[in-house]
């Protein structure tokens, strides 16, 4: 009897009805049958897949067969939108299953109505009033607020801080528009979802967030697919880590010192 992974990944099978020029991978297969009994036991699993393996759909399609709740999370913003806009519609089509997918990415990325209102009213932006008033035209039209959507801004544009919020300066349920903020809109999305696409630099600070005790931005799932896995340590170290630089270490040697002078000065060495 033919399994579940066979039957997509098979000549003939679901995915080959619905890709031209679909040729069959035994690695892929393998690769998919693997995540699918990770997910089903509730495993571990590190897996390594070459060149042309096909491993974006090898560990889309047990996670979407799985009925679970799953977060995957790319290396990269790109990625991340390649997975979303094109991979899981293709693999809705071809696996003829039902499911919610939903795309969440940090809030620098999004709109903010309240902060566009004030960046179009502040002098010092006036240069910039032309691309103000097309992303306020935008804005009225668009579902998500992703701005990476419009092509409105550079990635490098001063006006990304502008437009977009922070934790530290989002003012919350007290925002006048509180009810149509799309941070807000596509959190709650996240959590109706079965399929939730993110990035590693959401998912470690997220974690970041938990373990400081100060809440959470993504909620909970039944598993995690890290994808482009080898990037994580370094985002994670950004976010979990501590770091301190030659600079601190000479202040506090002359802070330690100054100290000592002013209020021990009979001590002859000071050990730090």
């Amino acid at each position: 009897m033919q399994d579940e992974m066979e039957n997509v990944f098979s000549q003939g099978g679901q995915l080959a009805q619905y890709i031209d020029g679909y040729a069959p991978r035994q690695q892929q297969l393998e690769m998919a049958q693997a995540i699918e009994k990770a997910l089903a036991e509730s495993n571990v699993l590190v897996a390594e897949a070459g060149t042309g393996t096909g491993k974006t759909y090898a560990y889309l399609a047990p996670a979407i067969l799985s009925g679970q709740t799953i977060f995957i999370s790319t290396g990269t913003k790109n990625l991340q939108d390649q997975l979303f806009n094109k991979d899981l519609p293709m693999l809705r089509k071809a696996l003829s299953i039902p499911f919610r997918a939903a795309l969440l990415k940090g809030r620098s990325n999004y709109l903010c109505h309240y902060r566009l209102e004030m960046a179009q009213g502040d002098p010092l932006q006036k240069p910039h009033y032309a691309t103000l008033q097309s992303l306020a035209e935008w804005m009225g039209k668009t579902k998500t607020g992703d701005v990476s959507e419009s092509d409105l801004l550079e990635d490098n544009s001063p006006l990304w801080s502008k437009i977009t919020s922070t934790i530290d300066n989002c003012l919350g349920q007290e925002c006048p528009n509180s009810a149509e903020c799309f941070v807000s809109e596509a959190r709650k999305k996240a959590q109706e979802s079965d399929i939730v696409v993110i990035n590693h630099h959401l998912l470690m600070s997220d974690m970041a967030l938990k373990a400081s005790g100060q809440g959470e931005i993504l909620p909970s799932a039944d598993a995690y697919i890290i994808d482009e896995a080898h990037q994580l340590p370094e985002i994670a170290t950004q976010f979990l880590g501590t770091r301190i630089s030659s600079h601190q270490i000479q202040e506090l040697c002359r802070d330690s010192t100054r100290e000592m002078l002013e209020e021990a000065d009979d001590l002859s060495l000071i050990h730090i």
